[in-house]
C-alpha cells in the first residue's frame, strides 16, 4: 500500500514522519532500514510515527524507529518536528501537546516562527536507570577499553541513555573511533548515544554527538540536553546554555535536581512525498 510521509529536519537532524492516526502503521526493522536508506530509500536519521493516545490526557502518542530499525525512546528534535507535523496536518490546533511515549509522556510547546519548547522530563543519574553495567553512582566513570584507551565520561539517561565526553575541541575529538566503540560497549547494555562536548563559557558549549543506531548526526536534541546537564552537575555550566551542533543551535535549560530539562529549536519541513514500496506494511 502507498505510504504517505513528510521529510523534516531539527537542525540537520532529519526525520521520515509518518501518520498512524488515520490508518495504522507497522513497520518491522527491515522496512524501517529501507526507508532510512539515503540511496534506495528516502533516507533519514529516524522516522517518526503519530499514533492515537495511548493514555487518556494526551493529545498523541509518539513512536521513534532509528536508521537501524531499533526503537528509541526519545528525541527531542524529533518531538519538535511531530509537534509542527500534527499542527501542519490539521491534526491539532493547541499551542501545547501531550504525547505518549516510550516509558512515560512529553510536552511540546509552539514558541512561534516553527520554534518549539519540548519537556523531555527528569534525568536519571542511577547507573540501573541509564543502564550502566558494573558501576555505583559517581559523577564521572572510567572505562580501560574502548578502542584501546582509556575513556572518561559521564552518564545519565534522558529517554535514551547518553554518555558524555568533555574535549578540548570538537572538530578533532575522534568521534569516529570513540563512537562506535562506546556506543557498543558491553557495560551499556541497552547501548548509549555519545556526546563529545567543547565547553566554550559557562553558557555556550560545542557539541558532535554519535547516536546509537543512526551515527553522527547533525545534531541530537536530547544528547544536547544531556551534554548540559552534565556540565550543569559538574558546576562548570550555568542553567541556561546554547548548543551549538553541526546542524545549528539548540537553547537547553534545567534548573537542577528532581526537575525537567527543556530543549528549544526550530523544527523544518522539507518536503511531503509518497512511497510506492511492499517492504512497508501500512
Amino acid at each position: 500500500m502507498d505510504l504517505s510521509f513528510t521529510k523534516m529536519h531539527g537542525l540537520g537532524n532529519d526525520f521520515v514522519v509518518l501518520d498512524a492516526t488515520r490508518t495504522p502503521v507497522e513497520l518491522d526493522a527491515v522496512a524501517a532500514r529501507a526507508i532510512a536508506d539515503r540511496r534506495f530509500g528516502i533516507g533519514c536519521d529516524q522516522i517518526l510515527i503519530v499514533d492515537p493516545p495511548r493514555r487518556a490526557n494526551a493529545d498523541f502518542g509518539y513512536r521513534i524507529l532509528n536508521a537501524d530499525g531499533s526503537e528509541s525512546g526519545q528525541c527531542g528534535n524529533g518531538a519538535r518536528c511531530f509537534a509542527r507535523f500534527v499542527r501542519e496536518q490539521g491534526l491539532t490546533d493547541k499551542d501545547e501537546i501531550t504525547v505518549d511515549v516510550s516509558g512515560g509522556q512529553m510536552v511540546i510547546e509552539a514558541l512561534g516562527d516553527h520554534r518549539y519548547r519540548v519537556a523531555l522530563g527528569v534525568p536519571a543519574f542511577a547507573p540501573a536507570e541509564i543502564p550502566l553495567a558494573g558501576f555505583e553512582q559517581a559523577e564521572s566513570y572510567t572505562l580501560d577499553d574502548v578502542a584501546g584507551r582509556s575513556v572518561h565520561f559521564a552518564a545519565l539517561a534522558i529517554g535514551n541513555p547518553h554518555a558524555v565526553l568533555r574535549v578540548e575541541d570538537v572538530d578533532s575529538a575522534d568521534v569516529e573511533t570513540l563512537g562506535p566503540a562506546l556506543e557498543s560497549h558491553p557495560a551499556f547494555v541497552e547501548r548509549v548515544n555519545v556526546g563529545f562536548m567543547q565547553v566554550v563559557a559557562r553558557d555556550r558549549v560545542r557539541l558532535r554527538v554519535y547516536e546509537r543506531g543512526a551515527g553522527e548526526t547533525l545534531a541530537c536534541g536530547s544528547g544536547a540536553a544531556a551534554a548540559v546537564v552534565a556540565g550543569i552537575a559538574a558546576g562548570t555550566l550555568d542553567a541556561h546554555v546554547s548548543v551549538e551542533l553541526p546542524g545549528g543551535v539548540a537553547q537547553v535549560d534545567w534548573a537542577g535536581p528532581s526537575k525537567a530539562v527543556y530543549l528549544s529549536g526550530p523544527a523544518e519541513r522539507v518536503f511531503d512525498g509518497k512511497l510506492v514500496s511492499s517492504e512497508a506494511k501500512a
